[in-house]
């Protein structure tokens, strides 16, 4: 839970601080970091590729499924829609999250190293 809520804000902080496309992008590479938080809260013992494509696969289907205007239309009626969905097919965003990906694996691959060396005794 604590990972989710960092990564909130994150995102929060990323949109006070920056601008246009960086805080865009830095949005879309958080959305999957935060998807990939839940997967793990859900699953706790995903492995950290596993937890990372879920996470990538979710974000790409929510991007393609703009081009078919329904989350558009729910976005005009829900900011938590909004939020979920966006509204907008934006092929940028695809590498985006896939960046997002990379570094919920990287965080996630480092903590499970760092668990299993502590539940092995090392310090």
């Amino acid at each position: 839970m604590g990972a989710a809520t960092v990564t909130v804000a994150a995102g929060l902080a990323a949109r006070a601080v920056a601008e246009g496309d960086a805080a865009k992008y830095a949005g879309d590479a958080l959305y999957t970091v935060l998807v990939h938080a839940l997967v793990v809260l859900a699953v706790p013992r995903v492995r950290p590729a596993a937890a990372a494509g879920a996470a990538l696969a979710f974000s790409w289907a929510v991007e393609f499924l703009q081009l078919t205007g329904i989350p558009a239309d729910l976005s005009r009626h829900s900011v938590l829609a909004r939020l979920v969905l966006g509204s907008t097919f934006n092929a940028p965003d695809l590498f985006w999250y896939a960046a997002g990906a990379a570094a919920g694996w990287l965080v996630h691959t480092a903590v499970a190293k760092r668990r299993r060396r502590n539940v092995g005794g090392e310090r």
